[in-house]
């Protein structure tokens, strides 16, 4: 999903050599999302994606909570698996997982995407045992085949109830397909798409902030 990285306005970037990660705001509970280009806002600045939508949700309510961006754009759940031990930090409460997307449009192995997607559960199970996991299911064109595609989308909600842990559906729900709510690549959402993925997202957030 893209290599571009693009530039953000008031928020702060820390940046080391194995990962980038932007902090919306200063709070005590902290909302990782974790995820590819669909999660940094490819295309867009990072305020207009939609962990910063969250952010702005969150705070329409008065929570304390901080949504931290770790979205980046090329990430495959091999690169993530490998990159999610940088980010976790002790006082993270939920971790949204939003990986899998560049795996099937490269028609990488299905085991080796859920076992992959399986291992970031772990990591995030045993390094934050109190942290609420979110999964975001995924969908893809039918270019690999029927088969490949049907199997690689019951990935996420059979990983999800083996785990117990909660599902968003499909991320890109009323986005995915629609060339106005797509840049130009047909792939990354616009502003407006980035605004439904966020009510996508905030559907299955909400009810356990």
């Amino acid at each position: 999903c893209g290599e571009k990285k693009t530039k953000k306005d008031t928020q702060e970037t820390s940046t080391t050599e194995e990962t980038n990660v932007t902090e919306v705001k200063d709070s005590n509970k902290k909302i990782l999302f974790f995820g590819d280009s669909l999660t940094a806002g490819y295309g867009l600045e990072v305020s207009q994606a939609f962990p910063a939508l969250i952010q702005q949700k969150i705070d329409a309510l008065g929570l304390d909570y901080t949504v931290i961006n770790a979205g980046l754009s090329g990430e495959t759940t091999a690169s993530g698996k490998n990159r999610l031990e940088w980010v976790l930090e002790d006082d993270i409460d939920i971790v949204i997982i939003e990986l899998g997307a560049n795996d099937g449009l490269r028609g990488v192995p299905l085991t080796e995407t859920e076992s992959n997607l399986q291992s970031m559960v772990d990591t995030v199970q045993n390094t934050l045992p109190d942290a609420k996991i979110i999964l975001a299911g995924m969908k893809i064109p039918p270019n690999m085949g029927p088969d490949y595609t049907s199997k690689f989308e019951s990935i996420f909600p059979e990983l999800a109830a083996s785990e117990n842990i909660t599902l968003i559906p499909f991320l890109l729900e009323n986005v995915a397909g629609i060339p106005e709510l797509n840049q130009g690549d047909g792939i990354h959402p616009t502003v407006e798409g980035q605004k439904l993925v966020a009510n996508n997202v905030w559907d299955v957030l909400k009810p356990i902030l």
